[in-house]
């Protein structure tokens, strides 16, 4: 009797032979069932081997008969084709049909083969020597020729079968965007598997050099993909594949445009790495923000900025941050004479000193690292005086809106106090040029965050008035893969398979990237005269539905893949952003895509009061903040 233990010990193992009968069971008599397949592979390999090696002998000859000649090989025949068999049943090769071949079986039979011929040759020294021996060259030969024709026979089925079945198939023509080598072997691939609805029959060229009429895997490049709808015309296509990561942002938006026009389907397809990555969120491809602007980045005028900072030494507020620590990496590239990180989370300012510090040895430049609270007037007092800032770029700030919408007194101490912290010290200790990190959400604030940074202007605004300091502010746009931005929290949205979720589909934002950002707070400190207001040049503002749409697909998955919903405007939110104050001047600055505002509205007699009994609020917590503050900016 089986215990109940014994008895699931092995359910496995009982499945799988289940199955194997099952399937052996429903498939087809004849001579392809599976219970035929050893029994017929190995009489057809008796018979190739029994040819092959009487060819091979007599080839040692110059095929000239004899019947000495015949009678060894009768006599030799049955222990070499015997040796051969065992040989090659042990290397696996009668387990399989030879329509799955691939090189990797071919190299598994120059193997077997190689091993065989020892075999054949050790057999003859020691079994052979009553009949006479066989010719080293025969034994050669008969392994040159078992190579040439198993592999020949083993790949011509395959290419029959492939061939043969493709043809019978109805499979949709489709185009296929790439022609370097990974994409040859997918072409082929695609066009091997008969269980594919779709047969690669040209590709198209992303680079403007492509080799006309090559072929890569058996498909010709039929032009650049700036002639997609004539290529589909001709090959009546009505598919188009793309590999992720293969084509940049910008061409695989105007791709998708096309083929929506022309009625063309696209597929993006994962590489073989993301989608055996182990992970069970959804594999996306590797996303350039710059895909996303939808306009040519901005680069910075280096001569000017060159001109400023070599040399100097430069103090960066929030060094740990997003815009922070790409104003470091900025910053380093021109050579000042020392570079002070200042945060006050210890593990980012460790992060980024650690990035930069074989760089700035390199380069010559002394590395501080400095932990502090920029509301602490003593602590950055002493800081100033250990390290005398020539130059200072305050990207210290709290910047989450609905965050700040719950703690308004934080607000206020950190971007309200802590600038005019920093600032009044520049002034102190005679620094050449202070610029202040602010945002798009200082003009006409609706939200906490926005107010305090609309009071953070007007300390700067001030300062500017009096001091021999040239102080200068830059308003930001949303800026795109920024830590807290929408960008990664989308990513990962779609990564879970969604929802993307949006306040409202009518919302709107200017946009710009990280490096963009930290060039516009360099570029406008080498600009400054005092008192400035930098906005840099960002286009037109984007929906954000747009943005997560393009987002999606940029990301390798199709269009309409990922669901998006509509949660309501959170408090603070804006519909959209401005840039100006209306009664904001704006004039051109010797950046094309840089201006300058100069704002009147800040000349109030009753701000600087106003401003330190806000800080005097903040510092006691009161409940009044909130309204103390939107009276202010309002």
């Amino acid at each position: 009797m089986v215990s109940a233990e014994s008895s699931q010990a092995k359910p496995a193992t009982n499945d799988r032979q289940a199955d194997r009968r099952l399937r052996m069971a429903s498939a087809p008599r004849g001579l392809f069932h599976p219970a035929c397949r050893l029994p017929l592979l190995l009489g057809l390999h008796v018979a190739l081997f029994s040819a092959i090696y009487a060819t091979a002998y007599l080839a040692r000859f110059n095929f000239e008969v004899t019947s000495d000649r015949l009678a060894f090989i009768r006599s030799s025949l049955l222990p070499v084709v015997a040796t051969k068999l065992l040989v090659f049943y042990f290397g696996n090769h009668f387990h399989g049909w030879w329509r799955y071949v691939t090189f990797a079986d071919l190299q598994a039979l120059l193997k077997v083969s190689i091993a065989s011929m020892f075999a054949v040759a050790f057999m003859d020294y020691f079994l052979l020597t009553l009949h006479g021996q066989i010719p080293r060259l025969s034994i050669v030969l008969d392994t040159v020729f078992t190579i040439l024709v198993i592999g020949g026979l083993r790949s011509t089925w395959r290419f029959a079968d492939e061939s043969i079945g493709i043809m019978r198939k109805s499979a949709r023509p489709a185009l296929l965007v790439g022609t370097d080598h990974e994409i040859g072997q997918l072409a082929a691939q695609i066009n091997s598997n008969q269980s594919m609805p779709i047969r690669v029959v040209g590709l198209l060229s992303s680079q403007p050099d492509h080799r006309k009429r090559a072929i890569l895997g058996g498909v010709s490049v039929m032009g650049h993909v700036s002639k997609l709808a004539e290529v589909a015309a001709s090959t009546k296509a009505k598919d188009l594949l793309v590999l992720a990561g293969t084509v940049d942002g910008v061409l695989l938006r105007e791709v998708i445009g096309e083929c929506n026009a022309a009625g063309i389907s696209v597929s993006v397809l994962p590489r073989f790495e993301d989608a055996m990555s182990g992970t069970d969120k959804i594999p996306l491809r590797a996303l350039d923000i710059n895909d996303l602007l939808k306009r040519d980045p901005v680069k910075l005028d280096t001569d000017e900025v060159e001109l400023l900072i070599s040399g100097k030494r430069v103090l960066v507020t929030g060094a740990g941050g997003s815009i922070g620590s790409e104003i470091c990496r900025q910053v380093l590239r021109f050579g000042p004479a020392e570079l002070i990180l200042l945060g006050r989370g210890e593990n980012r300012i460790y992060a980024i000193y650690h990035e930069l510090a074989q760089a700035a040895a390199d380069a010559g430049v002394i590395l501080h690292q400095e932990i502090g609270d920029i509301t602490h007037k003593q602590a950055m007092n002493n800081l100033f005086e250990r390290h005398r800032p020539e130059i200072v770029f305050h990207a210290a700030a709290h910047k989450h809106v609905p965050l700040m919408e719950l703690h308004p007194c934080e607000a206020v101490k950190n971007n309200v106090l802590g600038t005019k912290v920093i600032a009044t010290l520049a002034d102190e200790y005679d620094t050449s040029h202070f610029v202040m990190v602010s945002s798009d959400k200082a003009v006409n604030p609706t939200s906490i965050m926005g107010a305090t940074k609309q009071l953070a202007e007007r300390v700067v605004y001030d300062l500017a008035q009096e001091s021999a300091t040239k102080f200068a502010t830059v308003r930001f746009g949303n800026v795109l893969g920024s830590a807290g931005s929408v960008i990664p929290r989308f990513q990962q949205q779609i990564r879970d398979g969604g929802p993307i979720t949006i306040t409202d589909k009518r919302m709107t934002r200017y946009f710009m990237s990280i490096p963009e950002a930290a060039q516009l707070v360099v570029q406008s400190a080498s600009m400054c005269k005092g008192g400035e207001i930098f906005v840099l040049d960002m286009g037109k503002p984007v929906k954000i539905v747009q943005l997560a749409e393009d987002l999606v697909t940029l990301s390798g998955l199709p269009k309409g893949s990922i669901e998006i919903q509509f949660t309501g405007i959170r408090p603070g939110e804006k519909l959209y952003e401005e840039l100006y104050f209306d009664d904001e001047a704006t004039l051109p600055t010797s950046h094309d895509k840089v201006r300058a505002a100069y704002a009147r509205e800040f000349q109030d007699g009753n701000a600087t009061s106003d401003i330190n009994a806000l800080i005097s609020m903040a510092s006691q917590n009161s409940a009044d903040v909130k309204v103390t503050i939107t009276a202010m900016v309002t």
